[in-house]
């Protein structure tokens, strides 16, 4: 990707960003970006494939160094214990909740998540694989679609809390998160029943 095209398309994350955040994401067409960015109205087609794709673009760029870090070092050596890798999982998000702009992240990325689209994420811990190879690894008597399974219900409670449109302003209290986390961490380290 050039120069030219790697400016493009981060203006265009900024652009879009400031208007979800203005005007809600349902209230915000592709064309609308465009047009405030000032580029041709194909642009976000011919960057991110649509609407959809732009914003798990914006996501990946704004919530990937949150979790980088702690998510590989956590693959490297292995969390203590599921509630560290639930911890590892939930802590950034408190932190986003306090901010304006991380709240419209959660608020999309829940968005995305519960209406279960196909997103082609690029950063590896948006995919589940290394969440299922993390969580096999304390229960290595689980079988990988299981694991998923799994990890997929606790996503989609945690983001619940956290992504809720609805909720507004609202925070989390910390005796809510402590009990969310605990709830999550006891879900996912369950015993395996045979069948």
């Amino acid at each position: 990707m050039s120069r030219i095209e790697a400016d493009t398309r981060e203006h265009l994350l900024t652009v879009a960003e400031r208007l979800f955040l203005d005007a809600g994401y349902e209230n915000v067409s592709v064309r609308a970006v465009c047009a405030t960015a000032g580029v041709n109205p194909a642009a976000v087609h011919y960057h991110f494939g649509s609407k959809v794709g732009l914003v798990s673009a914006l996501l990946e760029a704004r919530l990937g160094p949150l979790w980088e870090d702690a998510l590989t070092e956590a693959a490297g050596e292995g969390p203590a214990g599921i509630s560290d890798a639930v911890r590892i999982v939930v802590e950034p998000l408190v932190e986003l909740a306090g901010d304006p702009a991380g709240r419209l992240y959660l608020h999309l990325l829940s968005r995305l998540l519960l209406a279960r689209v196909e997103l082609s994420w690029t950063r590896r811990w948006f995919a589940v694989a290394p969440w299922v190879a993390l969580l096999r690894r304390h229960l290595p008597e689980l079988s990988e679609r299981d694991a998923e399974a799994r990890w997929m219900l606790a996503f989609e409670l945690i983001f619940t809390q956290f992504g809720d449109p609805l909720a507004g302003d609202r925070r989390l209290s910390a005796r809510r998160v402590q009990t969310l986390q605990a709830f999550v961490a006891a879900g996912l380290s369950a015993p395996v029943e045979s069948r």
